[in-house]
């Protein structure tokens, strides 16, 4: 949950350190070039799929992500001049969805599950075998910048917890086992062959007990 009042100060610093909608070459020019000019053929394909110019908002914030791992305050303000909104309208997307991260993450983002549905059959004790096993907590990215572990509400894999999403890919049923293997295979591969992404559900007859 965010601060009201952090957040309030924060929306005003990034637009007040951005009054011009439209982007600036002369005050951020290493942005414009990885965004606007780097991105230009994609940048107009998302916006030509939108009537209204503001729905191409999340579809630029992920193409922001993809080029830093995270959403700017950069990224943030040239996307605001793109779609002719505020920084703090783009902001307050970026705060509210929580595939999109504000700062840097690891190589591989752990995200567990802890809605109801995950709670009831073990997430917490999921996100403990986590912390034991890389050394960080909910919020927090391993020393090497390899794991960096969140928490985050329901990713629609209600019938196949507990879960977590790590970067794109699913793991589900998860077992203290089966966290050590899917670990392990990441460290020494970069890959896992324990993914059943993005869903498990529904389950093939005589697995569902397992």
């Amino acid at each position: 949950m965010v601060d009201g009042q952090w957040l309030m100060k924060k929306t005003e610093a990034v637009q007040a350190s951005c009054v011009n909608h439209e982007p600036s070459n002369i005050n951020h020019p290493a942005r414009r070039v990885m965004l606007r000019e780097k991105y230009k053929t994609e940048i107009d394909h998302i916006l030509s799929r939108y009537p209204v110019r503001r729905s191409a908002l999340l579809p630029l914030l992920y193409l922001a992500q993809e080029e830093d791992g995270y959403v700017t305050e950069a990224a943030m303000k040239e996307i605001a001049g793109l779609l002719r909104l505020t920084p703090s309208q783009v902001y307050e997307t970026v705060t509210f969805y929580t595939m999109l991260n504000l700062k840097p993450v690891g190589r591989f983002h752990i995200q567990v599950c802890k809605s109801l549905m995950c709670a009831l059959v073990g997430s917490d004790t999921v996100i403990g075998w986590l912390n034991t096993r890389v050394g960080v907590g909910p919020g927090e990215t391993t020393a090497d910048k390899l794991f960096t572990l969140s928490v985050v509400e329901c990713l629609g894999a209600c019938g196949t917890g507990p879960m977590m999403q790590i970067n794109d890919e699913y793991y589900e049923r998860l077992t203290e086992d089966k966290v050590d293997r899917i670990l392990a295979d990441l460290k020494r591969d970069g890959t896992s062959p324990l993914k059943t992404g993005p869903f498990m559900w529904p389950e093939p007859a005589g697995e569902r007990c397992q």
